[in-house]
């Protein structure tokens, strides 16, 4: 069987991009400790003890996913602006966008009985419109160990570049088997599932998505953090969850009042409360970025 390349937690962004260019997946291990899991669990079990199954064959009739996990627990996001993953993140989608934004937050429990997910890409979320551009980078971090009886996760490296419609075969398929604590990064165009847990133990991961800044969220941010509680939010995660341009003249708005009543255009930090003098349309260094992405 196929084997996924493992990178300890102080690799360099440089070689995780390249790993994740090569083989579309790689794990970091052992970036969280005991205690920081401790807590985490300890902020997010209550909603996903409260999370339904899913509906369906590919959501899992015996698999729960728990969202919202922006406003929902600290550590999270801790996890969401973590340097480990932020850093090769913006490196590896640099060439297609300005900026990068959260795609979704969820905590996938596979529980015992569940059948293998069926191979997919992420970027399927937008149909078959994206086949010429990489436009995610993505991250499951495991809260319990992965392994190949409880539904670790099931990767084809190598598999960015095949087309849609390939037939998978199981000699191609590899397990991202890991420690509590390590993290599988991977990209929207690699080949995936979730495993068959055979196990008697739930296989619990987060599973945190980044995107290109101009592409529709999968999970809507703007709904599950809305203003009143992204003003509290660092400026990194405000940015991540969109309360930022995209880029130039791409996510301003016009606050609704009478006529005359207030500003007409304003960028998205406006809704914070942030109103200190800000270019409507973006700053300058943005449009100096859209005129030298259009010139190339």
């Amino acid at each position: 069987m196929t084997q996924l390349q493992h990178l300890p937690a102080a690799a360099e962004s440089s070689a995780i991009v390249a790993a994740v260019q090569q083989d579309g997946a790689v794990i970091l291990d052992d970036v969280l400790n005991e205690s920081f899991i401790a807590a985490l669990r300890e902020e997010t079990d209550p909603y996903m003890e409260h999370t339904n199954n899913g509906e369906d064959h590919f959501a899992g009739h015996h698999t729960t996913r728990t969202g919202g996990l922006l406003v929902r627990s600290e550590k999270c996001r801790e996890l969401i602006e973590h340097e480990t993953i932020l850093n090769p993140c913006n490196e590896f989608l640099a060439p297609y966008c300005e900026r990068v934004q959260l795609h979704l937050t969820q905590i996938i429990r596979i529980r015992p009985g569940e059948t293998a997910q069926m191979i997919h890409r992420d970027r399927w979320a937008w149909g078959k419109h994206l086949s010429h551009l990489e436009p995610q980078f993505n991250t499951i971090w495991a809260i319990t160990d992965f392994t190949s009886e409880n539904g670790a996760t099931q990767v084809v490296p190598g598999s960015t570049q095949w087309p849609d419609d390939q037939e998978i075969q199981p000699e191609q398929i590899a397990q991202a088997e890991m420690k509590a604590g390590s993290v599988l990064v991977y990209s929207g165009s690699v080949f995936h599932s979730g495993g068959a847990n055979t196990s008697d133990q739930d296989r619990i991961g987060i599973n945190i998505t980044y995107a290109l800044g101009w592409l529709r969220q999968e999970e809507n941010q703007y709904l599950s953090c809305p203003p009143e509680l992204a003003k509290d939010l660092s400026p990194t995660l405000q940015g991540l969850a969109g309360y930022a341009m995209g880029q130039y003249a791409l996510g301003y708005f016009t606050p609704p009042g009478a006529p005359g009543e207030g500003p007409e255009v304003v960028p998205p930090q406006y809704a914070l409360g942030i109103t200190e003098s800000h270019s409507t349309m973006g700053g300058v260094g943005d449009l100096e970025a859209l005129k030298r992405a259009l010139s190339t």
